[in-house]
């Protein structure tokens, strides 16, 4: 394994996660609410129509998630992206990680980011199990299957 240095960017990461950190502060203390992506989107799909607020908030955070990317992209270039997978192994992985965060009752930036800093137990198994799942994909893909 190599490590490229020239990529290495500690005050952007910093920056990065403070204000995901920051994100997530504020949602929980102006609304009440986790900032749990699956639940997120999972809660605007199936938000009742007239309920004031609900849709509001939800539209304003998803489309921070897609915006920023776009704003930052005006300022900075963006990284190349290569996703080494088709789509059907995409299609499959989604599918995977989608009935993963229904049976784990919240995906990696609810339990990960919002409940590990809430110390939850509940979130610190959950975060361990996929996080040991990811690790055992990424060797099975690697190593395993060729």
């Amino acid at each position: 394994m190599t490590i490229a240095w020239d990529l290495f960017t500690p005050w952007a990461s910093l920056l990065g996660g403070a204000l995901i950190g920051l994100a997530a502060a504020v949602l929980v203390l102006m609304n009440g609410r986790i900032a749990g992506i699956s639940g997120i989107l999972g809660g605007l799909l199936r938000a009742v129509p007239g309920v004031a607020g609900e849709r509001g908030w939800r539209l304003a955070f998803l489309a921070g998630l897609i915006g920023a990317p776009l704003v930052y992209g005006l300022v900075h270039p963006l990284p190349q992206v290569q996703v080494d997978a088709g789509y059907p192994m995409l299609i499959v992985a989604g599918l995977a990680v989608g009935i993963g965060t229904r049976y784990g009752a919240g995906c990696t930036s609810g339990h990960g980011v919002c409940g590990l800093s809430r110390l939850s137990l509940r979130s610190l198994v959950a975060t361990m199990a996929f996080m040991l799942a990811g690790f055992v994909t990424v060797f099975v893909m690697r190593h395993l299957v060729q």
